[in-house]
């Protein structure tokens, strides 16, 4: 008789084991959703990371062409600067 039915643990009943039992599996249930809930969450941010990338990377290179292009206006610049000077020395020796 004794074998057939163990006794409750440390004195406990049936039910309250039953019932730790499913306290416990509760708060591992809410745990894993929250560790899911993180994960979603990293996902998350890792994509809105990735979008913020790719718009930098858009910008670094508009940035890039707009630099060249001033580089090229500031060559042109120069070039009438100098043609400007160079007008006016041959208008100096002309009024000589």
């Amino acid at each position: 008789m004794a074998a057939a039915e163990s006794p409750p643990r440390f004195g406990q009943s049936v039910k309250g084991l039953l019932s730790d039992k499913v306290t416990s599996c509760s708060s591992d249930i809410i745990a894993l959703t929250r560790q899911v809930l993180k994960g979603s969450r990293g996902q998350e941010l890792l994509g809105q990371a990735a979008r913020n990338m790719v718009i930098q990377e858009d910008a670094i290179l508009h940035s890039e062409d707009s630099l060249r292009k001033m580089s090229i206006i500031t060559t042109h610049l120069q070039y009438h600067v100098e043609h400007s000077k160079n007008l006016q020395d041959q208008l100096r020796h002309l009024l000589k």
